[in-house]
């Protein structure tokens, strides 16, 4: 006679098991989705913020998208300086986007100068580019295709590679921008100032969060090898990029890179909301 409610039971304790799993597989799918989201420089604000302090520096503007048809040789001996992250025709850089954007589109306006881009590579010459390069420069730029390819190649060559470096070595949202800003000017080479030395040079006087050191602390080792790298450039020997914007951040410790920003660089003032 008891038969009934014993089977009742059992249905309400499977109906509970079945709920219990359900959300249990729902609170992994929300952990799984936080987990899979950006954190650091790679959320999309945090990102664009990276892109206004560099152009700040790098073009005098906050308006990165503006920044596709700039080109000019600013005299540091790697050659045209173009874009919005300065792709260099001395570098590999500028001949790697142009390779791209020609892979994409074979009849593009630039495609031209390939030969040209491979035989100046590593010096600063100008050689099969002039008059006409930096005129075709600029046509280029009003294709929405090459501003892709310019984002495309930032991202793969400077941006990904510090944001990936900075989370492993356990740094937060400013560490990342620091590094991306040193790989931006320094490249990742070999030589006694690129990123990579930089880096190490930092970790020769501090350890970096994932080793147990205090990340303010490594941040200023890395911030002052850093200047160091620039003084030996005479380019490069203005370090106000670090010294009044990322130093600032710093000493604020605003870790986060939380707006509002204000900062400087070759004396001009930027500020962001």
């Amino acid at each position: 006679m008891h038969t009934p409610h014993k089977r009742t039971s059992a249905r309400r304790i499977t109906a509970l098991l079945g709920a219990l799993l359900g959300l249990a597989l729902l609170v992994l799918q929300v952990q799984g989705s936080a987990s899979a989201a950006p954190s650091g420089l790679d959320d999309p604000e945090k990102k664009e913020i990276a892109m206004q302090i560099v152009s700040s520096a790098e073009n005098s503007s906050l308006d990165w998208k503006e920044q596709y048809d700039y080109i000019e040789d600013i005299g540091d001996g790697r050659g045209y300086t173009a874009g919005i992250i300065g792709f260099c025709s001395g570098t590999g850089d500028m001949l790697d986007l142009v390779e791209l954007y020609t892979a994409r589109e074979p009849g593009n306006i630039l495609a031209k100068y390939l030969p040209a881009l491979r035989e100046v590579d590593g010096t600063d010459s100008h050689e099969g580019l002039d008059p006409t390069f930096t005129g075709d420069w600029e046509k280029a730029a009003r294709d929405p295709g090459f501003q892709q390819a310019q984002n495309d190649e930032r991202d793969r060559v400077y941006f990904n590679p510090a944001v990936k470096r900075g989370k492993a070595d356990g740094i937060g949202t400013l560490g990342q921008f620091a590094y991306y800003d040193a790989i931006v000017m320094h490249g990742d080479g070999s030589d006694a100032t690129s990123f990579s030395s930089i880096r190490e040079r930092a970790l020769d006087r501090a350890e970096p969060p994932s080793q147990g050191g205090d990340e303010t602390t490594y941040l200023h080792a890395f911030l002052d090898a850093r200047v160091w790298a620039m003084q030996q450039e005479e380019a490069h020997e203005d370090t106000s990029r670090v010294d009044t914007a990322q130093r600032v951040f710093l000493d604020a410790g605003n870790l986060n890179l939380d707006p509002p920003l204000d900062w400087q660089v070759y004396g001009d003032s930027y500020h962001i909301d």
